[in-house]
Formats: structure tokens, C-alpha cells, sequence
């Protein structure tokens, strides 16, 4: 059997690649997948061009480095969250956005319609309906508006 292995090391190096790429499929959070990756890539090389075992341990290894290495930089030059910015708030999402009033606000308060939704809104005091406004900011579910200046 380990004559075998020898013999076919690019058949180990490529299983050892599955394996690790099916075991990070599991769940294992990306740590076996640059692994997975370098053993799959030696076993190409290995089958293409005939190494000893020493140096398909360092090629397997180097391979690991650089794999690692790139997928680091790469995330590293990914634009970052903005702090402000909070996954799953729709009411963030529309701060700056315009939109008209369809009916007046009393009291500086009323309701907004926004694509197939219907927002509370308060502003600073009461608008007339057909009004523009702006949302500039969001407390709870409540949208804070104000006039758009023409």
C-alpha cells in the first residue's frame, strides 16, 4: 500500500484536497479551505512533474502560505462597514432618501408611504400634503423629516 502511495503520490495529494475542501464544506469556517486548496495544487504538480516526498511537503506547505496569504490581503483591501451602517435596519436605508407627503402632518407627525410601505414620520413642525421632504435621521421606527428647500 505505502508503495502505492509512492508510486501515486499526486492521487494522495489530490484526495488529501478533497477531503479537506468536503471537510470545510461542514463548516469549518475557511481554515481548511487554503489547505484544501494547496493539496490539490501539489497533486497537479506532482502528477505533471515527478517530486520527492520532501519536496512535496515543502511545495504542499509554501502553497498553504501563499493561498493564506493572498486571501488575507485580498479581504484586507475590501471596503470596511461603516460604523453607522447596521445590517437588517431598512429605516437606515433611507436616510437622505426624498419623498413626497400624500397627506399633511398634524402635530409634526403623520405617515409616509415608501414603495409598498407606510412609515411614521415627525418633523420639527406641521407640512402641508404634496409637500418634499428629505428623512434625516431614524429613532425606533419613526422616521425624523424635514422640508426640502426649492
Amino acid at each position: 500500500m505505502i508503495a502505492l502511495l509512492f508510486t501515486h503520490a499526486h492521487i494522495f495529494w489530490l484526495t488529501l484536497g478533497g477531503l479537506l475542501l468536503a471537510a470545510e464544506m461542514l463548516g469549518a469556517s475557511g481554515y481548511l479551505l487554503w489547505s484544501g486548496v494547496a493539496a490539490v495544487l501539489t497533486g497537479l504538480l506532482v502528477w505533471m512533474v515527478p517530486l520527492g516526498w520532501e519536496w512535496q511537503g515543502v511545495c504542499f506547505a509554501v502553497l498553504t502560505l501563499v493561498a493564506a496569504f493572498l486571501w488575507w490581503r485580498w479581504l484586507s483591501t475590501r471596503k470596511q462597514q461603516e460604523p453607522g451602517e447596521v445590517l437588517n435596519q431598512r429605516g437606515h436605508q433611507l436616510i437622505g432618501r426624498r419623498l413626497r407627503l400624500e397627506t399633511a402632518l398634524v402635530n409634526g407627525r403623520g405617515h409616509v408611504r415608501v414603495a409598498d410601505s407606510s412609515w411614521p414620520v415627525m418633523a420639527d413642525s406641521d407640512l402641508a400634503a404634496g409637500t418634499d421632504i428629505v428623512v434625516v435621521a431614524v429613532e425606533g421606527i419613526t422616521l425624523k423629516v424635514k422640508a426640502v428647500q426649492a
